[in-house]
This record gives structure tokens, sequence and C-alpha cells, in this order.
């Protein structure tokens, strides 16, 4: 389990669950329900460190609760 901060919201235009993990840059997934929106990001977010350990690139280590303005 990756403990990264999840933004999740509902798109009307797409109707479905959108949901943004804002360290992991450009790591975003969706889904028709709620739960299926969090378990296609969980995918997403070990393709995504799997492909940043494969490029050599830095995973920002999970900082908890984000504070956005």
């Amino acid at each position: 389990m990756y403990k990264y901060e999840l933004i999740i919201y509902f798109s009307e235009t797409d109707n479905v669950f959108i949901v943004e993990v804002p360290e992991l840059p450009g790591c975003m997934a969706d889904g028709v329900t709620y739960a299926e929106a969090i378990k296609n990001v969980e995918v997403v977010i070990k393709e995504w460190i799997e492909t940043a350990k494969e490029l050599g690139r830095p995973i920002p280590k999970p900082r908890g609760r984000l504070i956005f303005a």
C-alpha cells in the first residue's frame, strides 16, 4: 500500500471519478466508481514508481497531507 496523498473528484464532463497523486507528477487515474478509481490509481502508482526506477529518476517520499491555498 502506498502512502501518497490522493485528490479524488467527480468529473461531470467525463462522468467518472478522477484521482490525482500530486507528489508524483502526471500520476492520475479514473474509474466509473470511487472504488474503481482507487484501484486503478494503485496500479498507476506502482507503474510510475517502476518506470522512475528503470530511468534512474528519484522517487519522492510520501510527505503526508499537503496544504493547498
